[in-house]
């Protein structure tokens, strides 16, 4: 079983990729009322307690999605303010109508991707009843459909452009049990969402056309920036593995890694399959039947188990014929065949967690104890054994999802959702949503998209990528290299306001906001908490004289880690207060004395040496052509 996609011809496995974009827009107010599209950090003015549960659809169906997430018995605490939430946020009063200019927004960017609009515009309901959405729905609206875009020498065709509310967010909390919070500052902020068709064949391929819908999406000046207002879902298929949608890729440069280990996953996930074949393996081979093992680890030395014995707590046992040395197997990096049972048996049973015998003896667990579980059980060395404690309701839940996940490793890969980590790796979200979660939204009616509107539209479509390429190298004498990065990045609005508005060099404001920024989100730094206003004062300081250009980087760093503070702030907490001449003469006066004899013996060669060593004593608080000046003046 392989563990590394590195020589994997993608085309000759046939691997199928298709994208889901979603972006925040920045109109000023949510969806379907007036609420400032604002996300919180104080103490909430308003918390109420809902338990969603699944309904039937007009075709007496129940979508498994809903019934997963009722099955988990939550309940959640939603938390609001007065700013950023009202009444249609809590559900307790209808919502308003469609926020038009979010709907221009959205037909800006599909008629920039040669989409065709369509004649009315009709609101649905999509289930959701994870606790992310009040009302147990999302509201979303198809605004146009069949439209491409051209990346490299492919055209990639689009399916459709469409209008939708973003989720309340989750808060994280200490543990509350079955109880959950979200908050509601984020629910009904607009979102466009663009859809790809499935004919992405490489995982670079896939980044690149994320890349190229970003880029569109920045050049209609209405999206917003910062974590969390792009997300990027991914539906990843290769023949005899399944269609696995991958949720909530917030990194762009993350795309092709989640692909890569997605094809890996589903390639090791085959390989087992096969070898399950050949030990004879089959569905009947993998049975239901969990023992009491509670007696065995009375006294055992196991920190988790004797906290859930403690408490009168169960643990059961299941054999899993012939899985002997394949749970241990990794399938990508830090989760392996085990991790994927385990994932299930959270969800499903509400657990901490699994263990098996192919990492025994572990976690404090004795071989002796091993031994007497496998015999219980009546396990041979071919089998693998898997235990779970916790209450005997949630441990045999955990352990028939346990069974029922292994059973589908019988047939390969399972179709589900999965969610993206930071490190590109993904874990067992929910089952794939059925055909009967979509239904209409009585309470808004259709709204018509008329002739005039699109033609009113079209007339003021933004400038494309490749003419604000060639503009950007004419206009501000750029290279081609710093002009592509502004325009990749989302600061290219910004990056003008800011060249009209100082006298920094355009070379120098550019490759800030794309190289150094880049650099220090690398390097850990919260470069999201540092907004344009800020941004914008920093190159406003510098153009003033207030603030050396060499400070900028420290400057902005010191306000990532001090929110809703201002430059000014930054600059005298880090002493960087521009020295005057009358400030600088007594500091070069002492420099040049302290280096009096190595002066007069190499004379004005070392010009260079006393600017390195003066520049880095005032630390950004002196231009470089100041400290020239004065010491030219001098030696």
């Amino acid at each position: 079983m392989t563990n590394n996609t590195a020589n994997v011809d993608y085309a000759k496995i046939g691997l199928k990729v298709g994208l889901e974009i979603h972006q925040q827009l920045n109109v000023g107010s949510k969806l379907f009322c007036s609420c400032h599209p604002e996300l919180f950090k104080d103490d909430p003015e308003t918390t109420f307690l809902r338990r969603l549960r699944p309904t039937q659809s007009e075709l007496g169906q129940v979508d498994p999605v809903a019934f997963f997430e009722f099955q988990k018995g939550v309940k959640i605490i939603y938390e609001a303010n007065n700013k950023s939430a009202c009444l249609v946020e809590m559900d307790e009063e209808p919502p308003h109508s469609l926020n038009i200019d979010a709907l221009k927004v959205v037909l800006t960017a599909s008629l920039m991707m040669n989409m065709q609009p369509v004649d009315e515009v009709h609101v649905m309901r999509k289930t959701v009843i994870d606790g992310s959405n009040t009302t147990g729905f999302q509201r979303t609206c198809i605004v146009a459909l069949d439209g491409w875009i051209k990346v490299g020498e492919k055209i990639i065709p689009l399916q459709a452009a469409s209008l939708e509310e973003d989720a309340a967010r989750k808060i994280c909390t200490e543990d509350e049990g079955k109880t959950i919070r979200y908050r509601v500052d984020r629910l009904g902020i607009p979102l466009i969402e663009v859809t790809t068709a499935p004919v992405i064949y490489s995982p670079l391929e896939a980044q690149q056309v994320a890349l190229a819908i970003g880029r569109i999406l920045r050049d209609t000046g209405k999206v917003m920036r910062g974590l969390g207002v792009i997300r990027q879902d991914l539906n990843v298929s290769i023949p005899n593995g399944a269609l696995v949608e991958i949720k909530g890729v917030q990194e762009l440069e993350l795309i092709s890694t989640v692909i890569e280990y997605e094809v890996q996953r589903q390639l090791g996930l085959l390989s087992v399959k096969e070898e399950l074949h050949k030990r004879g393996i089959t569905k009947e081979s993998l049975k239901p039947e969990f023992v009491d093992v509670t007696d065995i680890f009375k006294e055992s030395k196991s920190k988790v188990i004797r906290k859930a014995v403690d408490k009168n707590h169960k643990v059961f046992a299941v054999k899993l014929a012939g899985f002997a040395g394949l749970l241990s197997k990794e399938l990508i990096p830090n989760f392996r065949v085990g991790s994927e049972l385990s994932d299930h048996a959270k969800f499903w049973g509400r657990v901490g967690g699994i263990f098996h015998t192919d990492e025994m003896p572990n976690y404090g667990i004795t071989p002796e104890e091993v031994t007497t579980v496998r015999k219980t059980v009546n396990a041979t060395e071919n089998d693998c054994v898997i235990f779970v404690a916790d209450t005997a309701e949630n441990t045999k839940d955990a352990l028939k999802a346990v069974i029922e996940r292994a059973q589908e490793t019988l047939i390969g890969v399972p179709a589900e959702t999965r969610t993206a980590k930071d490190d590109g790796t993904t874990r067992y979200m929910r089952p794939r949503p059925g055909a009967a979660r979509m239904y209409p939204e009585t309470d808004i009616p259709a709204q018509a998209i008329i002739e005039e509107l699109v033609k009113n539209v079209q007339a003021n479509l933004p400038e494309p990528a490749e003419k604000k390429l060639a503009r950007l190298m004419k206009q501000y004498t750029l290279n081609e290299k710093l002009s592509k990065q502004i325009i990749d990045s989302e600061y290219t609005a910004l990056f003008e306001e800011i060249i009209k508005e100082t006298n920094v060099a355009a070379s120098a404001v550019a490759a800030f906001l794309t190289e150094t920024v880049k650099s220090l989100k690398r390097d850990g730094i919260a470069v999201e908490n540092v907004n344009e206003t800020q941004i914008k004062a920093i190159f406003t300081t510098v153009s003033s004289g207030i603030l050396a250009k060499e400070a900028i980087t420290e400057v902005f760093s010191w306000l990532t880690k001090n929110e809703d503070k201002t430059v000014q702030d930054a600059t005298t907490a880090l002493g960087l207060k521009m020295l005057t001449e009358t400030d600088m003469e007594p500091i070069i006066d002492r420099i040049i004395t302290a280096n009096r004899r190595i002066i007069e013996k190499n004379g004005k060669d070392m010009f260079g040496i006393l600017m390195g060593i003066i520049m880095k004593e005032v630390r950004g608080k002196a231009t470089p052509e100041l400290v020239s000046k004065i010491l030219k003046q001098k030696i």
